[in-house]
């Protein structure tokens, strides 16, 4: 090989070697969809807890609808007597973050002022996870 195409074969690595590298770098994003009720959520914080655990530069954010708005208001406890504010704040230290369905609210009569702090609405669940996946690219898991 000569000179020259030792040259550009190295100008070509350095120019293909930052992309490579950003690639490795990416963050990825999961939405976490729960729909159904406190039994369900135990098991679904507990997935994201270890999912953080495993992978903790992970972007997570939990969309709740339906039945699985029940444990982003104030008060629910699991089936123990172990409030759910807490392991939803534990999650949010981490950079979790919680979107409660306001369609949801409004069909259940429940008054967003019945959220704890941590859950912020928006207009639709379902809306909001199919945009989550496709304007910015988030993997979509239902536990």
């Amino acid at each position: 090989m000569s000179a020259a195409m030792r040259a550009i074969a190295f100008a070509l690595a350095l120019l293909t070697a930052p992309r490579v590298f950003a690639a490795e770098a990416k963050t990825i994003k999961v939405v976490y969809h729960f729909t159904e009720g406190l039994d369900r959520s135990v098991a679904a914080l507990r997935n994201v807890r270890n999912h953080l655990n495993a992978q903790p530069g992970v972007k997570i954010v939990v969309v709740a609808n339906g039945d699985g708005i029940d444990f982003l208001l104030d008060g629910a406890k699991d089936k123990n007597g172990n409030p759910f504010d807490v392991i939803v704040q534990e999650l949010s230290a981490r950079n979790v973050e919680f979107r409660a369905c306001g369609n949801t609210l409004v069909a259940r009569k429940v008054d967003r002022s019945k959220l704890i702090p941590e859950a912020k609405v928006v207009t639709s669940g379902v809306a909001e996870v199919a945009r989550l996946q496709a304007e910015e690219g988030y993997v979509y898991l239902r536990p």
